[in-house]
């Protein structure tokens, strides 16, 4: 059999190693068949390149390409569907990496999507690594035998919470004022407190959503404790508290058995204000992470601790509890504006990165915790870490601290610490005009969906697709019907 017409080096160094191998081998080498096959690769690495050259050339690649480059190589994702959702396209596809030797690091189907927003078959996203100078050409083959072809970012969303049960999920501790653990805990040396501590903890251990909150039958000292926070720091809530407050905390008074002699129960109060806001309580062991806590409140829920703070310290307490719940955060909630405003941050928590949880977490901070608000000409407080702390409360409203208007971007970067007073508060003109300087800074976190609240199915929509987004305008528009129709019986 004749040896192949190779030239140059290649074809010296061809001729030499099958010299050396055994006749037999040699003459599989040699065969028509093996040939074949090997000029037939050379052949379609060849065509492929040329093809692709050609193409983009023509002008076909005209998208930016998005991809890392390191040490010469680029490393891309690859997004693509099949022509005609033909199985055999697939393989064509695949081809065309192992001609340009990319090496392929990730391959996942998921279902496609059209421009129109309907669902299609499949789509396929592949992360590969190929030499820098043919990331161009790959494309340009890649386009020739697959469809709807994009190079996309890889972006990393953190799982969040979809509906409303996912929040049995959403149960990390920061343990960062634990009497079982920290030394300057009021109640570290006291054994009774800790071991009452744990028999609450459990029940917020064991619960789950759509169960009854288990009521807790209080101590006498723990509602003597309640009685000197609450006495206290009612006289102060005529002259420094919002309207919005004292209104609540009236009706609170009438309705959910809030009194100097007794603690309030977590299911009477959900139960309230769903009827008022929507929001309902759900009962926690100590202090959220900020991912979970904030998530929580996209669902108009907010998690409330049910034990009381240390009796040697009723003043002041290092954790949440429930005098700083019960008598802070519970009487917001019962308006609809603020609970707007809180559920608006939750929802702007979603899927975002740990830095912007961090920022939302200090806007949160000094809003929903240490905010102030002009009413009347006057500057009130509404923050629950104010309305719940008798001596911030003073603090607050003195001449002592800095008062800025409450701009969010300023807000969500400024230091603060959780261990004395606020040395910076911020004052909003109105919860109306807070809830609108909100939801602007949200609006330019940076995600790859957006998300909408669903109270019919308590539950959150992802809006990713164009279908999706025309889904929930097609509600919207119903609801808008409503209300025309609503005006036009007025007019």
């Amino acid at each position: 059999m004749p040896t192949p017409n190779i030239s140059g080096s290649a074809g010296k160094s061809f001729r030499r190693a099958v010299s050396e191998l055994d006749p037999k081998q040699a003459e599989a080498i040699l065969s028509p068949r093996f040939l074949g096959r090997r000029q037939s690769l050379i052949d379609d690495a060849r065509k492929e390149r040329e093809a692709a050259v050609a193409a983009a050339e023509a002008g076909e690649c005209t998208d930016p390409l998005v991809f890392e480059e390191k040490d010469g190589k680029a490393i891309v994702n690859l997004l693509f569907s099949l022509k005609g959702n033909k199985p055999s396209s697939l393989s064509r596809t695949l081809k065309v990496f192992e001609t340009f030797e990319a090496k392929i690091q990730h391959l996942e189907t998921r279902p496609g999507k059209k421009e129109t927003g309907e669902s299609s078959d499949l789509e396929y996203l592949i992360r590969c690594e190929v030499h820098r100078s043919d990331l161009s050409t790959l494309m340009s083959s890649i386009r020739r035998v697959s469809e709807d072809v994009r190079t996309t970012k890889e972006v990393k969303v953190h799982w969040f919470p979809t509906k409303i049960s996912d929040l049995d999920k959403c149960h990390h501790l920061v343990t960062k004022f634990d009497p079982d653990l920290d030394l300057d805990h009021p109640g570290f040396s006291d054994q009774e407190y800790r071991k009452r501590r744990k028999m609450i903890a459990d029940i917020a251990f064991s619960y789950r959503h759509g169960d009854p909150i288990p009521r807790v039958e209080y101590l006498p000292a723990e509602i003597a404790t309640w009685k000197e926070v609450y006495s206290t720091l009612k006289s102060l809530y005529p002259s420094h508290a919002c309207k919005e407050h004292r209104e609540a905390f009236h009706l609170l008074e009438t309705h959910c058995g809030y009194s100097e002699d007794n603690i309030p129960q977590l299911q009477d109060v959900s139960c309230f204000l769903k009827e008022r806001t929507g929001f309902q309580l759900r009962p926690v062991a100590g202090l959220l992470s900020a991912r979970d806590f904030l998530s929580s409140l996209a669902f108009r829920v907010f998690q409330c601790t049910q034990y009381i703070r240390h009796a040697s310290s009723p003043m002041h307490s290092p954790e949440p509890d429930c005098c700083h719940e019960l008598l802070g955060h519970v009487p917001m909630l019962a308006d609809k504006i603020f609970a707007q405003f809180s559920q608006d941050i939750g929802l702007a928590s979603l899927g975002v990165t740990d830095e912007e949880i961090e920022k939302l977490a200090t806007l949160y901070w000094f809003t929903v915790e240490f905010g102030l608000c002009k009413q009347d000409g006057e500057v009130k407080a509404y923050g629950a870490g104010l309305l719940s702390s008798y001596g911030e409360l003073l603090h607050s409203l003195s001449d002592e601290p800095e008062v800025r208007p409450f701009d969010p971007d300023e807000a969500a970067i400024q230091p603060y610490q959780d261990q004395n007073y606020q040395s910076v508060y911020f004052v909003s003109e109105s919860f109306t005009d807070a809830k609108e300087k909100l939801r602007n800074y949200a609006s330019r976190i940076k995600r790859p969906f957006a998300v909408r609240y669903d109270p019919y199915t308590v539950s959150i929509d992802v809006l990713d697709s164009p279908g999706q987004i025309q889904s929930s305008l097609e509600e919207l528009k119903d609801e808008l019907q409503t209300l025309t129709t609503a005006l036009s019986i007025l007019s």
